[in-house]
């Protein structure tokens, strides 16, 4: 789960604490998680991961990815040593592509999480980007139907090294990009047996 020049030398206190805290985190069973390469640029260390949110059997309704960096140095638009940068695309009705809220709302799964997730401070530094795409064919493609994706790119910069409820944060926000209804405290969501 570390990068590969991270893999050749010691990591540091901090940032092994750090990528252990994900281990024990459980995803929704309609969340797969795996891990993925990590930028080799961005940061002297890193852990990458990313997740697909639907029915193996079916289409994907969403997809992330979920990146640690840490630069034992600090970075100073960081505000820290560590940072997190997220990503969430989630397909769409093509009608809801449309909706002058839909940004908003995005960007409202995020803080919800995040608030649900850590007690304040928990994070700061938080920025990002909420995306609207939307397409439609035309000539020879013309039998396509439109197509219709919301995209969130994101950062902050935790607080501590526990980022296990970062990462639940982020399922949360898979979770709602995808249309997946809230499931209460304790209770795990059963397979689907759509075919």
């Amino acid at each position: 789960m570390v990068a590969k020049d991270a893999q050749q030398r010691e990591l540091p206190e901090a940032f092994a604490r750090a990528v252990e805290s994900l281990r024990p985190v459980r995803m929704r069973s309609e969340i797969r998680l795996t891990e993925a390469p990590a930028p080799q640029r961005l940061a002297p260390f890193a852990v990458a991961l990313t997740a697909d949110v639907g029915d193996p059997q079916d289409e994907e309704i969403a997809t992330g990815r979920f990146v640690v960096l840490h630069d034992p140095a600090g970075q100073d638009s960081w505000q820290g040593c560590t940072r997190i940068v997220a990503y969430v695309r989630a397909e769409l009705e093509p009608e809801l592509a449309a909706d002058p809220f839909l940004a908003a709302v995005a960007w409202t799964w995020l803080t919800e999480a995040l608030g649900k997730r850590l007690p304040p401070p928990g994070f700061r530094a938080l920025g990002g980007t909420v995306t609207k795409v939307s397409s439609e064919s035309y000539g020879t493609m013309a039998t396509r139907p439109p197509i219709a994706h919301v995209e969130l790119r994101v950062s902050w910069t935790p607080d501590g090294d526990d980022l296990g409820p970062h990462l639940e944060a982020w399922g949360d926000v898979l979770a709602s990009a995808a249309g997946l209804a809230p499931l209460p405290p304790g209770v795990a969501a059963l397979p689907s047996r759509r075919r």
